[in-house]
């Protein structure tokens, strides 16, 4: 049972406790089992030093063991003495450091222990924290074992400081379920030269006044010596008495530990390091000594702070790779194996060595396991959880829950357009423009393209549409040069007719320069030619208009508008009216022009490729002129509906134009509130619309009158009418 020291009081006594005589003169302590943090203070304690570390270096151990298994919420159970108390502030300063949260802590108390021990078990019971760090001595967790096999208080993982995790308790057949796949730091074994040989060598006849050597004989072979003198102090007396020709069996021994050498290592080490000092001091030469003009010091009538110059530059190779070598703090090198509580044939546990700790050596070096050996409670080789949350999976992330540690958290999706393909992820980050999120949102995977093409089935209709439409008005105008010398022919302005005709077929061929993939150039100039090209034929139908109205007016008497009967007047209106539009496109194009760009912001997880028309004024402006012509079409025709109709257009024209203009205030709507390729097939189905209008309304009287009722098609029949 490990003894641990009050030290909070601090003064002389202090500095008397730590000196001794040595061969009649003061020398200085070299502890081999004192492991309290505050004899680290060399301000207090300046000549203390011991073999065992210090219980700062096991706590912080500890901590990154429990790191180390990924465990994150830990409960913590310790002694309500210095020892306890100094180790759970240093293992909660270190839990903290390393990103772990502690889910509880509980002292085991001297006083009232069995009520106490029943309070920690309901503590243990409710918490859903499966490591457990046990930090106490072995003699005070009986009343706890006890009452944990009462409950059948299993599924949890007992994490061991080294004051217990090689205790008697793992002979203890009824607290293997409790304790099996325990795990815990121990103090570093070393080998001992010679040691095992004298040991199984020995027998108290050899040496009868060693009083100490029958006591140990007595409490290892539960026996009496039969022998004169003071009684001797045992642990366990029977009536049996001990036999002469009884030898050491190692394998039965009481003390077997010391074939694994812990305490007794530690011994041999405070004893190894102050005879190395010792002989250093023997050792040294006259003027090349360490002390005032290189004296040394007589082995003989040393004073302590020479002998103590010695020790703290203690450095010898004891074994292979072990050092002893004392640091500031008068501590070794920090070492410890690691043992796993594993159950044995026999039903008892068996302490195996899985791996070391040492403090000393790199981050990435310090712990050395051998997983594969290692049994949990669970009986398996997989280590246990310990969590206050089940990990985020990818896709989602870590939110700080409201007044709960940070390791109880919870797990939200991430926000749209962004992933996560971690575990445990604290942020989200956004996928590359060209990328989207996938389902489970843990991985980025390509945009699909959205673009109006011809492999679609949208993009292989309208143009279809187009080609197939574009036919119709090559028909007519086939028809019209056919019939050129008809009087239904002549009489509507035969030069203005052909001209309308061929720039319908422009209307209608233009859409497709609005399917298929976006190219600059395509973004350049389609909607400049959609606008020029309709322009022509609103400007035509204008021209052709306005020549209705003058030719009836020039037939009265005394009239000054006969001089503007002739072609020249129809082709101006037509080139000032196309020209204006031309002018506009040319000022859009030179200043702020179209251009391709990829659109992400429209539909989640899809690329738009669109044409940017650069300036929306620019673009509204040019339908907006076009609404132009096509009202002043729609008003001079309105205005001469009632002329005779012999001649007259104007009734055709008035319901091209009102067609027209439907289809046109109808597309605004409809274009403002699409997107993507949607918007795209809008505007080809509006310039599809308005031409078929135009060509249906002012056309098909003529077409009808040609193919079907050619005895309409007379002059006699026109004049007729008058």
């Amino acid at each position: 049972m490990k003894e641990k020291r009050n030290v909070n009081k601090v003064g002389e006594r202090k500095r008397k406790e730590e000196e001794s005589e040595f061969c009649g003169v003061t020398v200085k302590w070299i502890s081999y089992f004192s492991t309290s943090p505050f004899l680290s203070d060399r301000q207090h304690f300046p000549s203390f030093f011991r073999t065992i570390p210090s219980d700062d270096y096991q706590a912080q151990g500890l901590a990154q063991l429990v790191i180390h298994f990924g465990w994150t919420w830990v409960g913590i159970v310790a002694t309500d003495n210095d020892y306890g108390q100094q180790g759970v502030q240093i293992l909660q300063q270190e839990l903290v450091k390393t990103g772990a949260c502690v889910a509880f802590t509980e002292y085991i108390m001297n006083i009232y222990a069995e009520k106490n021990a029943q309070l920690i078990v309901k503590v243990i019971s409710r918490t859903s924290a499966n490591a457990i760090i046990l930090f106490s001595s072995d003699n005070l967790l009986i009343p706890l074992m006890d009452e944990l096999v009462r409950q059948n208080m299993t599924g949890k993982t007992w994490i061991a400081s080294e004051a217990w995790s090689t205790s008697p308790l793992l002979s203890v057949e009824r607290y293997s379920g409790i304790l099996s796949g325990s795990i815990g730091f121990a103090i570093h074994s070393g080998a001992i030269p010679g040691f095992k040989e004298h040991f199984t060598s020995i027998h108290p006849s050899m040496s009868p006044e060693d009083i100490f050597m029958k006591e140990f004989w007595e409490n290892n072979f539960n026996c009496k010596w039969q022998d004169e003198g003071p009684p001797q102090i045992t642990w366990n007396y029977s009536t049996k008495y001990c036999l002469e020709n009884e030898q050491m069996d190692i394998s039965k021994s009481f003390y077997g530990d010391l074939f694994v050498p812990r305490v007794t290592h530690n011994i041999y080490s405070a004893v190894y390091a102050l005879a190395l000092a010792l002989h250093d001091l023997h050792s040294c030469r006259i003027g090349q000594g360490p002390f005032y003009h290189g004296t040394c010091a007589d082995i003989l009538a040393f004073q302590p702070w020479q002998l103590l110059h010695y020790v703290r530059n203690v450095r010898s190779q004891k074994e292979v790779g072990s050092e002893l070598i004392f640091d500031v703090g008068g501590n070794p090198q920090t070492q410890y194996d690691i043992v796993n509580w594993q159950p044995g044939i026999d039903g008892t546990l068996k302490q195996v060595i899985v791996g070391s700790f040492k403090g000393n050596a790199p981050a990435r070096s310090r712990f050395l396991l051998n997983t594969s050996t290692m049994l949990w409670n669970t009986q398996e080789n997989q280590v246990p959880l310990s969590l206050c949350t089940p990990s985020c999976a990818p896709g989602t992330r870590k939110m700080a829950s409201e007044g709960e540690p940070a390791c109880c958290f919870l797990c939200v999706p991430c926000p749209q357009g962004e992933i996560s393909n971690q575990t445990d992820s604290t942020e989200c980050f956004k996928c590359p423009w060209d990328q989207w999120p996938n389902v489970k949102q843990d991985q980025c995977i390509p945009r699909t393209i959205e673009v109006l093409s011809y492999e679609e089935p949208l993009g292989l209709s309208l143009a279809a549409t187009t080609i197939f439409a574009s036919l119709f008005p090559l028909a007519v105008l086939a028809l019209f040069i056919h019939q050129r010398d008809t009087p239904i022919v002549k009489a509507n302005n035969r030069s203005l007719s052909y001209l309308l005709l061929l720039s319908l077929t422009l209307c209608f061929l233009c859409s497709l320069t609005f399917i298929g993939h976006p190219t600059p150039e395509k973004c350049l100039l389609r909607q400049a030619m959609f606008g020029i090209i309709f322009a022509l034929c609103v400007s035509c139908i204008l021209a052709k208009t306005i020549m209705v109205v003058i030719a009836f007016n020039a037939t009265k008497p005394n009239s000054d508008l006969r001089k503007w009967v002739g072609p020249k007047l129809s082709y101006t209106i037509i080139s000032v009216c196309t020209l204006l539009q031309v002018f506009l496109c040319v000022i859009w194009m030179i200043f702020k022009p179209p251009f391709k760009e990829y659109d992400i912001n429209v539909n989640p997880g899809q690329i738009i490729v669109q044409c940017n028309e650069g300036s929306p004024i620019a673009f509204w402006c040019m339908l907006g002129y076009l609404a132009l012509l096509a009202s002043m079409s729609f008003i001079v025709a309105f205005l001469a509906r009632n002329l005779p109709s012999n001649f007259n257009d104007a009734k055709s024209i008035t319901f091209s134009m009102l067609a027209f203009l439907s289809v046109w205030l109808s597309f605004i709507p409809a274009y403002l509130s699409t997107k993507g390729k949607y918007m795209v097939a809008m505007e080809i189905f509006a310039i599809l619309s308005s031409a078929f209008a135009l060509l249906f309304c002012i056309f098909i009287t003529k077409c009808y009158m040609i193919l079907l009722s050619p005895e309409m098609n007379t002059r006699e029949h026109l004049m007729g009418k008058k």
